[in-house]
């Protein structure tokens, strides 16, 4: 079976990735090298933007794509 993209929902229309969200633990950080290269990712119209390295989704509260909001 394979996993859905993580989704995250922000407040911001600029976000960032490095792919190492699944890595940090309590109170621990593991380096990025384990993730990928911080990319800056840009919401634009559609309320959502996906990481081209990790699929992550960041869909902005209360835009189009918040289904949270409905």
């Amino acid at each position: 079976m394979i996993n859905p993209p993580e989704t995250v929902f922000t407040d911001s229309h600029r976000v960032s990735c490095d792919g190492a969200a699944e890595i940090r633990t309590a109170g621990g950080y593991q380096p990025a090298a384990l993730g990928h290269p911080r990319v800056w990712l840009e919401i634009d119209e559609k309320g959502f933007v996906e990481c081209g390295y990790c699929d992550k989704r960041f869909v902005l509260k209360g835009g189009p794509a918040d289904q949270q909001a409905a």
